[in-house]
């Protein structure tokens, strides 16, 4: 559907954009693209190469932005095009012969640009007029054409002509061309044609070169000395929170909309599946945009999912009734909560105390039992939960505090236009347990005065003395804080065994604001002007919340850093909300807002960090694989973008952090990692925004800087032992339980609803190894299957080994007459895909390389289904008609 960015969007999204593309061609006009076109994107990913390449089917992978130190080593070395093997997994079955342009996508030279305004000359051919000039601009094509020659492989070159905003007039391009084609081939030097990327891979091809071996991913990118491009690895964390969060419902409704059976008129998903792959765009997600063109993703990821969540509202009124009309007519009324990350959620804030019950169900859309604390906006205090069974489960209530009312209700009027009339007073958190694929329901209803429950929501809160040591954390996770500095000082696990030092703070980079050497901090670059710590200012405000499922530790950091810690009774992991902003610029200064997690560990400069959330690629400080760094920004060097998380290492432990959302991140010094949450700045960047990257929010009449309300998630393991937690909840943060909620009288669901369901067979769950990334009901009635191995090899010792899917048991309510297995893009059968795919020689590969391990074809009568790690799958399956 569109160019999409490689930096920021996840891999899910990358390959439902592309087959959403790719099918729609496939449909009208029966062709099956074999080219990769990404040549404005501000650095390449692995996943780019080895998935969104090879697994589509490609033959060659086209882009132009490299780093300018990286560019002029392949220019010398005549290494701009390089067989591209992204995938240590997957290894020679996986990559893609790749053409990086010599200067970006533009013409050869300033000599040839013919848009109306252009100030090259044209190819003045009538003799009789005074300024003929047939034989020098004859000169100045063979002059390009030999001097690309000179850094090119083989003797064909190709020629982008034209770039950014032109071919507004198309004629005055053609009609130049048209005489250089002619004249050129007159004089005979150089022999030129209009061609294809296709005509140019064959002839590339048939030459029998071999090429130069390229493995990890060309990030982060810089075009010039001072001008890192990994700024929007974080611009507009707002758009890039909403689009995760678009994402993962997207992923959860087409799995309902399946389950109800898909209308061929009326409301679907579809609405939705158009804006998500809009703003993977590489000036969308990215945030490399305007604030009205933002505006307008936004505002399309917002229509669509209106017609989402009504899909999703009737998909779970169908599976939840007991009807002999099926899905025909279902009256449940569920209701769901887009704003509940600023703790609104008018469905959940009714007051019990008539005798009224809130029914929540609790969708899973992964294909693992899953359990996870649910937490909601409530009215009432005297409040008792139970489960489908009936059985009242153990609850916490947490006060609402101010900080948060503040931000509901400005927001919230900000979102819906209007003030809200209800205050809810606190946080209800209950544990819920999921079947794969499946929902269960939680009945929350008033408690007797005398209800002997209440001890189980009692708040605590704790008064610091100056000198006191607090631990925090019900279960085997404790957090250790200074009451004195109120900051996090060590990380305990008895379970684990793990005792480390660890810290967490804050800094601002300073945003260059270009008045020495006319390159600012913008939207699209990070140039840092200076480290600042952001200190609590005044009284310290630090505030403990204590409880049997989870503690929370509260910290006003400064005016407009808030932050709350959670540390749950079952999880190894402690949870970071943050709150940034509105960042203040009244100083005049740009400001780059990090946080900071320091440990003693030893780390050697390395640490890692995910490929688009799927394979971690290892990052070494001031150090690049393909040429000697000259370093002159050695913090905005140093950043790369981070979708699942980022880890680093020593010899006893592996410090991990999963992320919510893209974010840039690095570990600028030993022992430390760091992640960008938010920027706001005061100039323009020079790179095509032309405006500062200054987002603020009107409410009425009054306008302030925009604020940001985050997640991340950290964890210390033994060394070894981290992937499992950095995999399984990555999953789980990417794809988070769908609420919906509806009332009822009396406590009576369970004798007209039915409680719980799975749509897999209820004694199967999917391998622990493997997820379930596309349940999809097509227009032909037929179903996409995406199923993906989520461990590298030798990632970790249990989970890094062939896996197997039993489709029978993931449709046990109906009998699959036909699976044909498609490449990833689903536009093409597989075995077609291989069958026509061009070999390209890699240098110095004299012997046959060593095949991936892959899942072998899926038998027709036992329909299992093999994966190997960090294999994708993706299959189209037919059902017998239930008629």
């Amino acid at each position: 559907m569109c160019m999409h960015d490689e930096a920021a969007p996840h891999y899910i999204d990358m390959i439902d954009q592309t087959t959403l593309g790719h099918r729609y061609i496939k449909e009208q006009f029966n062709v099956t693209p074999r080219i990769g076109w990404q040549i404005d994107p501000f650095g390449h990913s692995a996943v780019q190469a080895y998935l969104l390449s090879a697994e589509v089917g490609f033959d060659f992978l086209f882009f132009a932005r490299i780093d300018y130190q990286d560019r002029a080593k392949r220019i010398n070395e005549k290494t701009l095009e390089v067989v591209w093997r992204a995938s240590k997994s997957l290894g020679s079955s996986a990559q893609i012969m790749t053409g990086i342009s010599p200067k970006n996508y533009e013409p050869p030279s300033d000599n040839f640009y013919f848009e109306v305004g252009d100030t090259s000359p044209i190819v003045q051919d009538d003799m009789n007029l005074f300024d003929y000039n047939v034989p020098e601009r004859v000169n100045d094509f063979v002059s390009a054409a030999i001097a690309q020659a000179n850094i090119t492989r083989t003797n064909h070159i190709m020629w982008t002509m034209g770039t950014d905003f032109k071919y507004q007039y198309a004629h005055t391009w053609f009609r130049q061309m048209d005489k250089f084609i002619h004249y050129v081939n007159q004089d005979g030097r150089v022999n030129a044609l209009y061609s294809t990327p296709s005509m140019y891979i064959d002839a590339k091809y048939a030459a029998n070169e071999s090429w130069p071996l390229k493995t990890d991913d060309f990030f982060p990118y810089a075009d010039r000395e001072n001008a890192y491009w990994t700024g929007y690895f974080t611009s507009r964390p707002a758009l890039k929170g909403y689009v995760r969060t678009m994402s993962a419902y997207y992923l959860a409704a087409r799995q309902l909309e399946f389950f109800k059976g898909r209308n061929e008129v009326g409301l679907s998903t579809d609405s939705l599946a158009d804006a998500l792959a809009l703003v993977q765009h590489h000036d969308a997600v990215s945030g490399t945009e305007k604030q009205h063109v933002a505006d307008d993703y936004a505002k399309r990821l917002s229509i669509g999912y209106t017609e989402a969540e009504k899909v999703v509202a009737a998909s779970l009124a169908c599976l939840t009734e007991f009807s002999k009309n099926g899905c025909v007519n279902p009256i449940t009324n569920f209701q769901q909560c887009p704003l509940l990350n600023i703790s609104y959620c008018p469905p959940s804030e009714v007051d019990l105390s008539s005798g009224k019950s809130l029914v929540v169900v609790v969708y899973n859309p992964l294909g693992w039992k899953r359990e996870d604390i649910i937490r909601i906006p409530v009215i009432n205090e005297n409040v008792t939960v139970k489960d489908s069974k009936g059985k009242v489960i153990e609850s916490q209530l947490l006060p609402l505090l101010k900080d948060s009312m503040s931000l509901r209700n400005s927001y919230s009027t900000a979102y819906l236009g209007k003030s809200t009339n209800v205050t809810p007073s606190y946080w209800l958190a209950f544990s819920a347990s999921v079947p794969p694929l499946g929902f269960n329901t939680y009945i929350i209803s008033s408690a007797k005065q005398a209800a002997s429950h209440s001890g189980m929501r009692t708040v605590y809160k704790s008064q610091i003395r100056q000198n006191d040591t607090i631990e925090v954390g019900p279960g085997n996770l404790k957090l250790l804080y200074s009451g004195k500095r109120a900051k996090l000082m060590r990380y305990i696990n008895s379970k684990t065994s793990v005792n480390k030092l660890l810290e967490q703070s804050y800094i601002y980079y300073r945003g260059d604001d270009g008045s020495k050497d006319l390159q600012p901090s913008g939207a699209y670059i990070f140039r840092p002007n200076g480290t600042y710590p952001i200190e609590p200012e005044g009284q310290l405000s630090f505030t403990i919340l204590r409880g049997p499922l989870l503690d929370e530790v509260h910290q006003r950091i400064n005016p407009w850093i808030y932050q709350v810690t959670r540390v749950y009774k079952g999880k190894d992991h402690a949870e970071i909300e943050f709150t940034v902003g509105p960042i203040p610029i009244d100083d005049g200064i740009g400001k780059e807002v990090v946080t900071q997690i320091t440990s003693n560990m030893i780390s050697n400069k390395t640490f890692y960090t995910d490929s688009s959330g799927r394979d971690f690629i290892e990052r070494i400080r001031d150090y690049r694989k393909d040429w000697n760094l000259e370093v002159n920004q050695p913090i905005a060097g140093n950043y790369y973008p981070v979708n699942l998380g980022i880890y680093m290492k020593d010899n006893s432990s592996e410090l991990s952090i999963l992320v919510d959302r893209s974010v840039g991140g690095s570990s600028i010094a030993d022992g430390q990692l760091e992640l960008m949450l938010h920027r706001r700045l005061v100039a323009d960047d020079n790179r095509g925004v032309s405006e500062a990257l200054n987002e603020t929010v009107c409410v009425f009449d009054k306008c302030e800087g925009l604020t940001i309300i985050g997640k991340y998630y950290l964890r210390i393991d033994p060394v070894g032992e981290a992937a499992k937690w950095r995999r399984s909840f990555g999953q789980e943060i990417y794809s988070p339980f769908l609420l919906a909620f509806t009332e009822q009288d009396g406590d009576h669901w369970a004798n007209s609803h039915l409680a719980t369901y799975s749509a897999m067979d209820t004694t199967y769950v999917l391998p622990d190894n493997v997820a379930l990334i596309t349940l999809q009901e097509l227009d032909s009635g037929k179903i996409l299957l995406r199923l993906a191995h989520l461990y590298e090899i030798e990632e970790d010792t249990d989970l890094s080994v062939m896996s197997s899917v039993e489709l029978k048991k993931v449709f046990p309510k109906k009998k699959i007459s036909k699976v044909t297995e498609m490449n990833l893009s689903a536009n093409q059968e597989r075995a077609v895909m291989e069958k026509k795919r061009l070999v390209w020689r890699v240098e110095g590969s004299s012997k046959e390389q060593p095949t991936a391990v892959r899942g072998s074809p899926v038998d027709p009568a036992k329909l299992v289904v093999e994966l190997a790690p960090m294999e994708i799958r993706t299959f189209v399956i037919e059902f017998y008609s239930e008629r």
